[in-house]
């Protein structure tokens, strides 16, 4: 995987792929969420609540989605989140080593950051599993999927949350030492 990851951090790549993640995720910003929250009666959806939910939160909110809504949520937006994951995970491991690189840190234990963000894309798709387990068994709520379902939103949140604060170090770091060399 290593060798993979060093093989493939030339500047074009990474910043297609940055790209195309990028697209996938304002797709899901300004079109599939609120299309999907236009049904639920202002609650948020369990994708982008970072801090976790209840079972009687899901049973309430799939409630309010309305056998519409949930169709909104499980043929539109899950779809969408689908690619986002593997695009999030894959784009920011590659900026992640490119900037390793750029500092001469990809062959140091720092290369293991490269996993974060493929650990939270990871728990995005367990996420978005147990999601769809819910809403195909709904009106029935299995205990076990609520609470996986929370435990993969949270553990996403998590690395994602520690992922982008590494990379800001990672990015101040490189800022710094490219302004030492240039002065």
């Amino acid at each position: 995987m290593k060798q993979w990851i060093i093989k493939n951090l030339s500047g074009g790549k990474v910043l297609l792929l940055f790209v195309l993640a990028n697209i996938v995720l304002a797709v899901m910003l300004m079109i599939t969420i609120p299309k999907t929250m236009a049904y639920a009666n202002g609650m948020e959806l369990l994708d982008v609540m970072p801090t976790g939910y209840s079972a009687d939160y899901i049973r309430a909110l799939f409630e309010a989605l309305g056998q519409e809504g949930r169709a909104v949520y499980l043929y539109n937006q899950i779809p969408i989140d689908m690619f986002y994951p593997f695009l999030f995970g894959l784009s920011y491991c590659l900026i992640t080593g490119y900037f390793l690189n750029k500092l001469g840190k990809i062959n140091t234990g720092l290369f293991y950051l490269c996993f974060l963000p493929i650990m939270a894309g990871l728990a995005d798709y367990m996420e978005n599993i147990t999601i769809i387990s819910m809403l195909y068994s709904y009106p029935e709520l299995n205990q076990f999927s609520a609470a996986a379902a929370n435990i993969f939103t949270i553990t996403k949140s998590a690395i994602s949350t520690v992922y982008f604060c590494t990379l800001m170090i990672i990015m101040v770091v490189f800022a710094f030492k490219k302004r030492t060399i240039s002065s």
